[in-house]
C-alpha cells in the first residue's frame, strides 16, 4: 500500500493533480472503467443544484432509513473529518476502509507491470468521488444518493447515470467555473438529467435551461408548484409555506400519484427546507413502485434529520449559530431565520470567506442584522484576505447610510477564525447571539471548538 493512514493518503492527493479542480469526466471514467464499476448493482439518486443539495440528501437517507432500506451517501466537503463523506447505513466509514479504496484506486490509476497503461492523474475531488463509488459498490446497498460537488454536466459524480436526479435551488456561485447567471449555471446542473429517466427540480423559480435541457432529451421533470405541491397547516388554516419560528405547524404533500397529509415540519431549520423537502418526496414517488415509503417513514424520516452547519445551534446563552451560508441565496436564508427570532442583545457574526465568493453582496445581505463583525482568513489556499472582508463591510455600510443611519459598522479583525471566535465568546453576554458563517472552513473552525 502507497500509505498506511489516512492523513498521508489525503495530503498526498492534495498534491497529486496540476489543479485543485478540473472538470471533466474523461480520467475519472477511465479508471471507473479500470475498477469496472460503471453499472452499480444499486439504484442511484444524484442530487445537484447551488444550496440545499446536503440537506436534500440527509433528507432523503433519513427517510428511506426509516423506511427500512439499506442506504449509503457521498456527500462534500466535511466540516471535521473527511470520513463525513461517505456514509454506509447512517455510519461513517473508518479510515482503514477508505484507505484500502485508495490503494485499489491508485493501482487502477497507474496500471501495473503485468497490464502496462497510461497512468492517469487525478484530483482530490475525483479520487474521494472514486472511492465513494467504490465502497458504496461494495456494502450491498438498496440505494445510493450522491451530491455532485460542482456544477453537474462535468462534475465527477455524473460519471455515473442516475436513476432518478435531483436539482435543488439555483444561484450564481462558482462563476469561474459554471458562468455567471442563473441560466447558464443552471444548464450546467441540468447535465445530471438522463433520456427517459424522472427527474425533480425543486427551485420554485428554475432557470429555462433546466426546462429546455429535459425537454432535449425527453427527461419526466417535476416542478415545484405544477407538478408537485405543498402546503403549511397553522392550527386549523392552510396557508403558503411561510413558517418565520413557529415549528409547530405541520404541512402536506401532494402531486398525481401520491400524498400525504399533517406531516411535520423537518427538523432541518428555515422555510427554504420545505421546498428541499417537498423535492425530496417526488423523488421518493418517482421511486415508489421499487421502494414504496410510508406516512409514517416520512414522519420518522423528516423528524430524525439532522446536518451540520445549516443554521446549527450549538449553544443558548450566549445562543450560537453556525451556519455555512456562502453565496447571496443562502445569505439571504441566515438573515431571515436570523430575523424570525428575538434577539434582546447584539448579533455578533465571525465571517470568513474564499476568494472566489461574492463577498461584497453577502456582506451586503448579512448587514441589516449585524451589530459586531468578527474577520479573519480561512485555513484555505483560496481565502480571502482580511482587507477584502473589510472592504465589503465598508462598501455596506456606505450603502446603508444612504438609506438610513446607523451605528452597526464595529468591525474587528485577526489572523484566524479560531481567534474570532474566542473574540466573540469573550465580548458576549447571555442575551447576545453569535452567528459563525461564510464557509465551511469558518463553520468547521468554530465547530471543533464549541464540541
Amino acid at each position: 500500500m502507497r500509505f498506511n493512514t489516512l492523513e498521508d493518503w489525503l495530503s498526498w492527493q492534495e498534491t497529486l493533480h496540476p489543479s485543485e479542480i478540473e472538470l471533466g469526466l474523461a480520467r475519472v471514467g477511465e479508471v471507473l472503467a479500470r475498477l469496472n464499476l460503471q453499472r452499480p448493482d444499486f439504484t442511484l439518486i444524484t442530487v445537484a443544484g447551488t444550496n440545499g443539495k446536503g440537506s436534500s440528501v440527509a433528507m432523503l437517507e433519513s427517510i428511506l432509513r426509516a423506511a427500512g432500506y439499506r442506504v449509503g451517501s457521498y456527500t462534500s466537503p466535511h466540516l471535521l473529518r473527511y470520513n463525513e463523506r461517505i456514509k454506509v447505513d447512517g455510519q461513517l466509514v473508518d479510515d482503514a476502509t477508505l484507505c484500502a479504496s485508495f490503494e485499489r484506486i491508485d493501482q487502477a490509476r497507474v496500471g501495473s507491470s503485468d497490464v502496462p497503461q497510461k497512468n492517469i492523474s487525478l484530483s482530490y475531488f475525483e479520487f474521494g468521488t472514486l472511492a465513494a463509488i467504490d465502497i458504496l459498490h461494495r456494502s450491498a446497498l438498496d440505494i445510493a444518493i450522491l451530491e455532485v460537488g460542482l456544477g453537474g454536466r462535468l462534475d465527477a459524480v455524473n460519471i455515473l447515470d442516475a436513476d432518478v436526479a435531483l436539482i435543488t435551488a439555483i444561484d450564481v456561485d462558482h462563476v469561474e467555473w459554471l458562468g455567471n447567471d442563473r441560466e447558464v449555471i443552471g444548464g450546467e446542473k441540468a447535465g445530471i438529467l438522463r433520456a427517459g429517466r424522472p427527474a425533480v427540480c425543486a427551485d420554485p423559480n428554475p432557470p429555462a435551461s433546466i426546462l429546455a435541457m429535459a425537454e432535449s432529451l425527453g427527461t419526466p421533470l417535476s416542478l415545484l408548484g405544477s407538478d408537485y405541491h405543498i402546503e403549511v397547516n397553522i392550527g386549523k388554516d392552510v396557508e403558503k409555506p411561510t413558517l418565520g419560528a413557529d415549528r409547530s405547524g405541520s404541512w402536506n404533500w401532494k402531486n398525481r400519484k401520491h400524498r400525504f397529509d399533517r406531516l411535520p415540519l423537518p427538523a432541518l431549520q428555515g422555510d427554504f427546507q420545505l421546498n428541499n423537502a417537498a423535492g425530496v418526496l417526488a423523488v421518493l414517488s418517482d421511486l415508489a413502485s421499487d421502494f414504496p415509503v410510508d406516512p409514517a417513514a416520512v414522519a420518522r424520516g423528516l423528524q430524525m434529520v439532522s446536518l451540520p452547519g445549516r443554521f446549527q445551534i450549538v449553544a443558548e446563552s450566549p445562543l450560537q449559530i453556525f451556519d455555512v451560508a456562502h453565496n447571496v441565496q443562502s445569505a439571504q436564508a441566515l438573515v431571515v431565520n436570523l430575523s424570525q427570532r428575538n434577539c434582546n442583545g447584539l448579533t455578533r457574526v465571525v465571517l470568513g470567506m474564499l476568494a472566489d465568493k461574492d463577498i461584497e453582496s453577502v456582506v451586503a445581505e448579512l448587514w441589516p442584522v449585524v451589530d459586531h463583525w468578527y474577520l479573519a482568513p480561512l485555513p484555505a489556499p483560496r481565502s480571502a484576505s482580511v482587507k477584502q472582508l473589510q472592504a465589503a463591510v465598508r462598501a455596506a455600510s456606505s450603502a446603508a447610510a444612504i438609506i438610513t443611519p446607523n451605528n452597526n459598522d464595529i468591525v474587528e479583525t485577526f489572523d484566524d477564525v479560531s481567534a474570532a471566535y474566542q473574540a466573540a465568546l469573550h465580548s458576549s453576554r447571555a442575551q447576545d447571539r453569535i452567528v459563525v458563517t461564510g464557509s465551511f472552513y469558518s463553520v468547521a473552525v468554530a465547530l471543533g471548538e464549541a464540541v
